[in-house]
């Protein structure tokens, strides 16, 4: 049970009554994780924002944002992060047994050596804040500034999204 209220549209702040009809009128569900930030207005928007802009991607190929998004959720123990992302994946190439063998990836032959620079460095910055040089040089041999950057900044953000959703025990959506 969360140790927060869901914010419903009825309690809603105008600002995030509006958020909430946009993100139904665009097709989809209202998250518990939407409805815990409804509580911070200003904050919440651009919560929203920051993760639709990482959803959306600038270089950073998708399959890749997700592997990452679904070991920065493992690594935190955020099964509301991971399962979550386990559909999200699919749909951007990662394959499920890639899925199923996230929290074995150095052991697994499921992942490419492009796949394994990206976990390699996901895991180091989720438990410790920096990579190794070493590391930051396998990523650096695949993509450009731009794109580890962007990497950066997925990681960072699950990271956030996963202590919110840890910390206030937030439920995962029986439908999903």
């Amino acid at each position: 049970m969360a140790r927060v209220a869901y914010v419903e549209k009825d309690q809603a702040d105008p600002k995030v009554r509006d958020l909430y009809h946009k993100i139904e009128d665009h097709g989809d569900k209202l998250l518990n994780l939407f409805k815990v930030m409804g509580h911070c207005p200003y904050i919440g928007l651009n919560f929203q924002r920051l993760g639709n802009s990482i959803l959306h991607g600038e270089e950073l190929p998708g399959n890749l944002r997700e592997l990452a998004i679904l070991m920065v959720g493992h690594i935190n123990g955020s099964a509301y992060e991971f399962t979550q992302h386990v559909r999200i994946g699919l749909e951007n190439g990662v394959r499920q047994e890639q899925i199923d063998q996230i929290g074995t990836w150095q052991n697994s032959e499921e992942f490419d050596d492009r796949e394994r620079a990206v976990l390699q460095y996901t895991d180091e910055v989720t438990r410790h804040i920096g990579a190794g040089d070493a590391t930051f040089a396998s990523l650096k041999a695949f993509f450009s500034d731009h794109a580890i950057v962007e990497l950066t900044a997925v990681i960072g953000y699950y990271a956030m999204v996963c202590r919110i959703l840890v910390a206030l025990h937030v439920d995962l959506e029986p439908d999903a």
